[in-house]
């Protein structure tokens, strides 16, 4: 009994870890300045118009990575290990920005920012796609996705998946009164405390593909 309720509590314990990581890779605050910026000239209904396509097509882009995206590897003949160890390099990277509160151009580029002009074409690119779910997001939901192969483990990394992308939407349905309150300085402190967070995360899974691919590190 008691083993079943640890083996369990493992499980309800690695989806809240991968719950907290997407989070922070998708970090939300940290897209409300440049969402802020892309709709400027939108009425409160548009924005949140927006802000709905944005958040459903990041969840359709992430269930769709973690369902396909082992058989893409295999494809291109990657391995699981190689993916995780650059899957971590690129959350590295993501988080060092963060910790500098600069713009991270692995997300996004300015030109990318700049050819956004379709009033609904926004919502895609380069908000959802590739500010939002982006590499390390993209990464990390397929990681997730194969660390294990019991029969409810994919609907819950999807339910997690949906609850992240919930928040998302809230975030940025508040997002002028999120940014109205914090100020930049507000958003850099969170944005610096989710790098530092990242960063760990993305030793970890650098980490865990190393062991793979050499044995030998395991001990």
């Amino acid at each position: 009994m008691l083993t079943g309720v640890a083996f369990l509590m493992e499980h309800w314990t690695e989806y809240t870890r991968f719950f907290i990581a997407l989070f922070v890779i998708l970090d939300p605050f940290a897209a409300v300045p440049i969402f802020l910026v892309l709709t400027k000239t939108y009425t409160a209904g548009e924005r949140g118009h927006i802000a709905n396509i944005t958040s459903v097509t990041v969840l359709a882009v992430l269930v769709a990575a973690s369902l396909i995206g082992e058989t893409l590897l295999h494809t291109m003949g990657t391995s699981l290990a190689s993916f995780r160890v650059g899957g971590g390099i690129v959350l590295m990277i993501m988080a060092l920005s963060m910790l500098r509160a600069q713009t991270d151009t692995v997300r996004t580029t300015p030109a990318e920012e700049a050819e956004a002009g379709d009033r609904n074409a926004i919502a895609v690119v380069p908000l959802a796609i590739p500010l939002l779910a982006g590499p390390g997001a993209i990464s990390t939901a397929i990681i997730e996705m194969h660390r294990s192969r019991t029969e409810y483990h994919g609907l819950m990394v999807i339910l997690t998946i949906a609850s992240v992308c919930l928040i998302l939407l809230i975030v940025l349905r508040m997002a002028a009164t999120i940014g109205r309150k914090l100020g930049q300085t507000g958003l850099n402190i969170i944005n610096r405390l989710f790098g530092l967070v990242l960063a760990a995360i993305a030793v970890e899974i650098m980490a865990n593909g190393l062991k793979q691919l050499f044995p030998i590190l395991a001990g």
